[in-house]
């Protein structure tokens, strides 16, 4: 946590700050004088933080062991993250290596190796199958989701199935007066500014649970993307597998072939080096979409979403964006307004399918969660 003045007056003390504001405890203060010199900037945002931090509690809700409060104490315990990995024997390893607080920065060289398709877990902890059942009505929470398909609340796949899962409930919200079944047999989605999910792309096997009988288009645009894997085509024909030899996930009758075959597939992922708005042209060639999604966008800290933003709007598709906390998604929601001169079509909600394990913010002492809050245009 961060002097929320620290860029004012004098250098701010040494240590973290402590003195937080009594109003809406959001922002923290190294000395009294720098909370003073804060109140001017600070006085417009107070009661809209106020408001968000009241909502601490439903954002800490999530049916999961491994999430609690005790697990993960006020503004976030970042080891806390190394920790409950290591309790389920998956710390630093495969598809989990990029949620281990203890890791570097993700950098364009992890992304040149080869696709993991392991869970590194037994079949009862993670979806490696066929679900049991069809889905009747849409999932509309990890508890749904987690009774769908069978698995306990110890288990912690949520914490990268929230990238598919994140994807398939902005489609929901995207398809409000159309259907699954009104889009056809093929899904076009327009997935911007991937990081940490190219790490983990075999989890975006399980949209083959989560649409049925759909074949999936996926354009991975964004400038995280290596310049050696621009144009890169990945056909996901299973899903992840489980750590058990003997289990059915390891015959080749659950699906056509392993993950990058070039066999009949129900998802294909496309990555696309650069800005949505220099490579949509080429893009469009190919693939126009159903839907745009840009998980933890941060609109308004990257001035380069403005153009992205405009070539959106020009294009009329329903996007979806996602951000850390709910501020962030408020400053986002602005800049967007700002571009489109009319409200948000999509209005600023918590997202059911957030990751379950907190992300401490620099800034603010806000709840954080990776694709926590969700808003569209």
């Amino acid at each position: 946590m961060e002097c929320a003045a620290k860029c004012i007056g004098t250098p701010c003390m040494p240590g973290a700050p402590t003195r937080r504001c009594g109003v809406c405890g959001a922002v923290a203060y190294c000395s009294v004088s720098h909370q003073m010199l804060h109140w001017d900037d600070h006085k417009d945002e107070c009661a809209r933080l106020e408001e968000q931090m009241r909502r601490v509690d439903i954002l800490n809700d999530f049916p999961f062991a491994f999430s609690t409060e005790e697990t993960f104490p006020e503004c976030g315990d970042q080891m806390g993250r190394c920790s409950v990995l290591t309790s389920k024997g998956l710390h630093n390893i495969g598809l989990w290596k990029s949620e281990c607080s203890c890791r570097p920065t993700v950098s364009s060289t992890d992304h040149l190796g080869r696709i993991t398709d392991d869970w590194n877990l037994p079949s009862f902890l993670c979806p490696c199958l066929d679900p049991q059942s069809s889905i009747s009505t849409p999932l509309s929470s990890w508890k749904d989701y987690y009774q769908w398909r069978c698995l306990p609340f110890n288990s912690p796949v949520a914490l990268l199935l929230h990238w598919p899962l994140t994807l398939y409930h902005c489609f929901q919200l995207s398809a409000v007066q159309s259907s699954i079944s009104e889009v056809g047999d093929k899904l076009h989605i327009h997935y911007l500014g991937p990081e940490n999910e190219l790490l983990q792309l075999s989890v975006f096997g399980e949209l083959r649970a989560l649409f049925p009988g759909v074949h999936l288009y996926i354009e991975f645009v964004g400038p995280a993307i290596p310049e050696c894997r621009d144009g890169e085509t990945i056909n996901i024909s299973k899903y992840a597998s489980c750590s058990e030899e003997s289990c059915r996930c390891k015959s080749s009758c659950t699906g056509s072939g392993k993950i990058g075959s070039s066999g009949t597939t129900t998802v294909t992922l496309k990555l696309r080096k650069g800005f949505y708005h220099d490579r949509y042209r080429d893009i469009s060639k190919d693939s126009r979409p159903n839907v745009i999604v840009a998980p933890n966008a941060g609109v308004a800290a990257y001035s380069t979403w403005l153009p992205t933003i405009e070539l959106i709007n020009e294009m009329g598709v329903p996007a979806i964006f996602t951000d850390f906390c709910e501020e962030a998604a408020y400053l986002a929601s602005r800049c967007i307004s700002s571009v489109t001169a009319r409200p948000l079509r999509l209005p600023i909600q918590i997202n059911p399918f957030r990751q379950p394990m907190m992300v401490e913010d620099s800034a603010l002492y806000l709840p954080c969660y990776s694709n926590c809050f969700l808003f569209g245009m």
